[in-house]
């Protein structure tokens, strides 16, 4: 599948539904859908993102997820059934994130915090320290776990990992693999054990 760059603006400002089931443990959070996501309806969709690999590298899925065409039932349901959520922190999509203002990265941070109200995940990973910093006020956070508590969900983690789009150009692959598999261990989800090179162990790790 492939678009012009027209067929992509033209769905600018759009939004793509989260990907929640009943028993989400880990949440990934991204800033914003990009055109290709909205084009698609599939979150980290664009040819080139680096998020479904990593989840492969790093033990949380069982087969590798290629969005870029949209998501198939079957991959899905690989990710419900893990207890793996999708949302994003502004839910329009931009050919950038640039785009976005301060404004309507804080309005998203309070609707994340409803959102995690309601599902009660065992961790919110914020995929981008720049965005999160904006969004929650707080501007020396690092990377890693933080000590915010999101509203009423006290027993939530909240973490900052890399963000996965290509444009992110210092991470590889293997670099967003680790601070992945971290949440995924905090969040107990179980690991696939998979012989890749630079993966570490994958024993399985449960709640």
């Amino acid at each position: 599948m492939g678009f012009t760059r027209d067929e992509l603006l033209a769905f600018r400002d759009c939004t793509v539904d989260d990907l929640i089931g009943d028993d989400c443990r880990l949440l990934f959070v991204g800033i914003n859908p990009g055109l290709w996501t909205a084009a698609t309806g599939a979150h980290f969709a664009r040819p080139g993102n680096r998020f479904y690999p990593a989840l492969y590298h790093a033990g949380i899925t069982e087969s590798l997820i290629d969005a870029s065409t949209g998501m198939s039932p079957r991959d899905r349901d690989q990710l419900v059934r893990r207890g793996i959520g999708i949302t994003n922190v502004v839910a329009r999509a931009t050919a950038a994130a640039a785009e976005l203002t301060a404004d309507e990265l804080r309005e998203g941070g309070r609707r994340l915090v409803a959102t995690v109200e309601r599902i009660a995940p065992i961790v919110v990973a914020v995929a981008g320290i720049t965005a999160y910093r904006t969004a929650f006020g707080e501007p020396r956070a690092r990377p890693g776990r933080q000590s915010t508590v999101l509203g009423d969900a006290a027993d939530t983690q909240v973490w900052v990992v890399p963000n996965p789009s290509g444009l992110n150009a210092h991470e590889t692959v293997e670099t967003l693999a680790s601070p992945y598999r971290a949440v995924a261990q905090a969040a107990g989800v179980e690991l696939v054990a998979r012989d890749v090179p630079g993966a570490g162990s994958a024993d399985p790790v449960r709640a």
